[in-house]
């Protein structure tokens, strides 16, 4: 029988790397650099997707008990998989810079709180 706890911590630690990923395609660039180039923009939303689909196959139970918008990491995931051609890079920038930090440290908290079980 599989361990649910190893694999949700699993996911968590790739959701983790996506966003260091993500922090290191972005490092040192501004808004129309990310905009302007489509390997890293590209690059981003491959991490972006990473994110999203890791979420998916976390126990929902677990999620649950932090306050925060998981449904938004889901449907930003199917977003960029369904509607590519609608993506505001400038929106995905807003992403980066507010709401990234935020979820990466409720990751590494919700890491946390599964090796202390």
């Amino acid at each position: 029988m599989k361990d649910k706890r190893l694999d949700n911590q699993f996911r968590l630690v790739q959701i983790r790397k996506a966003i260091n990923e993500i922090g290191s395609f972005v490092s040192g660039i501004n808004l129309d650099d990310f905009v302007s180039d489509s390997m890293i923009s590209s690059a981003v939303l491959f991490q972006f997707t990473v994110i999203g689909e890791a979420l998916t196959h976390i126990d929902k139970y677990l999620l649950n008990k932090y306050n925060y918008p998981w449904y938004k990491v889901r449907a930003f995931r199917n977003l960029i998989s369904h509607e590519y051609f609608n993506i505001e890079f400038e929106a995905v920038w807003e992403i980066i810079i507010k709401d990234l930090p935020e979820l990466m440290k409720l990751i590494e908290i919700v890491i946390q709180d599964l090796q202390a079980l």
